[in-house]
């Protein structure tokens, strides 16, 4: 069997899983701390800034699907409009991305998860690194026994998340609004605040903070009006991630000291709530860390399971990962692939000095890896629609101009951003996505891409 659930999402669930692709609450503990080392007071700019950026790409993967529905998403595409190479390029990094990201994602839910409920273990790695694979094995569980439970579960947690992040913001502009630790002023967002290397490398910090908003894409084959729902999902899901996201960084400087920031590491949500609140009520924004953390890792092995179902359906990778599972009609087995890589990735990052040094690592490493196929994907969108886009001003600025410069604009910065990296980061951000040439090379048994 090799066909997954058909109309099992709607609207709502596409906007919940954009949201919860980009996980707010995980975004900001994760890292607000880097991008505000990075750009200091110009945090909330840069987050605006790069929101502006990735809708661009989001509006090309609207009309991308619009056209062609399919799990595949940015693989298929690019596929389609620049030849078999450049589009399976596109989908392994995402799914390399993915599978990095499994150290990202674990790490924080099991450290939330201890805060709750034993704090005196939320400092010892090895106690973190056994309560992420007790999630990890928990989310696998879900993803694999469907995607109607799943999209439920999802909508579930990203309400009650974006409820607490709203409480807190709310009260922290009360308590701190007429005495702010930094002071913001409209200034800080001109283009002319930055530098061209602090706009690059809050930028690709940033896009580490919406990275993921594009799973709704990948469930589009099991979303109802495939052709519309997704895509208007990733828009709506975008719009009130770049409000949270922003809000959140004015928030953090408006409440928080410079010393108080450097020494939050991946626990800024919970302290600007414990300054807000008494007591154990500031454990809400500990509760909203671990849903988010927890959406965003289910949202995170999606992506993965869709683009190899994609792919293996297509013949450029092993038939066995685009088996579905005769009951639940899950790619049941590339799920099973992309949690054993969760766990040996948690096991060997036991061996880092610190919990933030792996934070900060793949954090920068998947923004790089994120801007090359998002802009692969913006590319393929203005070339594929550059003829029948002239038939109205806003299909020129949304399948042309603002794909284009979205693409350029990450691209760049990316570049910009690798240039700053050590031998060993560079050699993971390339060298994992260059280990894709086995199976590119390799003679597949099928390849049956779509055309556009």
């Amino acid at each position: 069997m090799s066909e997954l659930k058909k109309d099992s999402l709607g609207f709502v669930h596409s906007i919940a899983m954009g949201i919860a692709g980009s996980a707010p609450t995980f975004s900001i503990s994760a890292t607000m701390v880097t991008l505000i080392g990075a750009v200091g007071i110009l945090a909330p700019a840069s987050l605006v800034y790069c929101g502006l950026l990735v809708l661009g790409i989001v509006f090309a993967y609207m009309h991308l699907n619009s056209h062609t529905p399919n799990a595949g998403a940015s693989y298929t595409w690019v596929s389609a409009i620049f030849g078999k190479k450049l589009g399976f390029f596109a989908g392994w990094t995402l799914m390399v991305s993915s599978a990095l990201f499994m150290v990202s994602a674990t790490i924080p839910a099991g450290t939330a998860t201890l805060m709750l409920i034993s704090p005196a273990l939320a400092a010892s790695q090895i106690a973190v690194t056994a309560c992420a694979m007790m999630w990890l094995m928990l989310v696998t569980i879900v993803i694999v026994k469907g995607i109607k439970l799943t999209g439920k579960v999802q909508v579930i947690m990203t309400s009650i998340e974006l409820v607490i992040l709203s409480i807190v913001s709310i009260a922290a502009i009360i308590e701190f609004g007429p005495h702010a630790l930094h002071t913001l002023s409209w200034q800080q967002f001109s283009p002319m605040a930055f530098s061209p290397t602090s706009f690059a490398n809050g930028a690709i910090i940033a896009l580490f903070f919406f990275w993921g908003w594009d799973v709704s894409l990948n469930l589009t084959e099991e979303t109802r009006d495939s052709k519309k729902s997704p895509g208007l999902g990733a828009v709506a899901a975008m719009i009130v991630i770049i409000a949270a996201f922003t809000a959140f960084a004015a928030v953090t400087l408006v409440v928080l000291s410079d010393d108080e920031i450097n020494k939050s590491g991946v626990n800024v949500v919970f302290d600007v709530a414990n300054k807000l609140f008494p007591g154990r009520w500031s454990y809400l924004a500990v509760l909203a860390l671990m849903l988010s953390t927890i959406g965003n890792l289910e949202t995170s092995m999606l992506q993965f399971t869709r683009t190899m179902f994609a792919q293996s359906r297509d013949g450029v990778l092993d038939k066995r990962w685009s088996t579905v599972h005769v009951k639940w009609q899950t790619p049941h087995w590339a799920t099973f692939l992309i949690a054993v890589i969760g766990v040996t990735l948690l096991i060997s990052s036991l061996i880092s000095v610190s919990i933030a040094d792996v934070m900060k690592a793949s954090i920068n490493i998947i923004g790089v890896q994120a801007a090359y196929y998002y802009g692969l994907a913006g590319f393929a969108c203005a070339w594929n629609f550059r003829r029948v886009c002239m038939k109205s001003a806003w299909d020129v600025i949304t399948m042309l101009i603002l794909p284009v410069l979205s693409a350029i604009a990450l691209w760049w910065a990316a570049v910009m951003t690798i240039m700053t990296f050590d031998w060993v980061m560079t050699g993971i951000a390339i060298g994992s996505m260059l280990l894709g040439v086995y199976p590119l090379v390799r003679k597949p048994k099928q390849v049956n891409l779509v055309s556009l």
